[in-house]
């Protein structure tokens, strides 16, 4: 019997956050400078920062990842970095991951989570709206070129 689990952030899966990544940007985008730099060292840009990264697992195999990234507010993280095998997308692992980050989110007291993403991602986008995430101005200097949508889902 197969066992999934959602686990933090260990260094022996630093490889399966890159490789899970690169892939779904690869097949929806291109790699921006800014990506290959966070995905290459996740601990000196996201868990050393005060964020979180977490791995869907079965047995030892990494099905998907999720990151939140600490922002300028210390009560608000970045839902970012989120990837499933390509072999393993429709099996609504990302909707776990999802909401593994909400219920984190809401235990640690944080007062919201936000996102950027892309209109073109038409089914997270629906996702992301029927978790109660609303769009918010993009801002002009938006940190992802590919982004055309910014969303937040407040939990207080």
């Amino acid at each position: 019997m197969k066992t999934i689990e959602i686990i933090p952030f260990d260094n022996r899966y630093a490889k399966d956050f890159y490789n899970l990544n690169i892939e779904w940007l690869r097949t929806y985008f291109y790699v921006e400078p800014f990506d290959e730099e966070v995905l290459s060292k996740p601990e000196t840009y996201i868990i050393n920062k005060g964020g979180h990264i977490f791995f869907v697992r079965e047995d030892d195999l990494i099905l998907g990842t999720v990151a939140l990234m600490p922002t300028e507010d210390p009560h608000v993280f970045e839902l970012t970095k989120m990837a499933v095998l390509p072999n393993q997308r429709g099996k609504k692992i990302g909707q776990q991951l999802l909401q593994y980050c909400i219920d984190f989110a809401k235990n640690n007291a944080y007062k919201a989570l936000m996102l950027y993403s892309a209109r073109k991602l038409e089914n997270a986008i629906y996702i992301y709206r029927k978790y109660g995430f609303i769009e918010l101005e993009l801002e002009a200097n938006s940190p992802y070129e590919r982004s055309d949508i910014k969303m937040e889902l407040k939990l207080k």
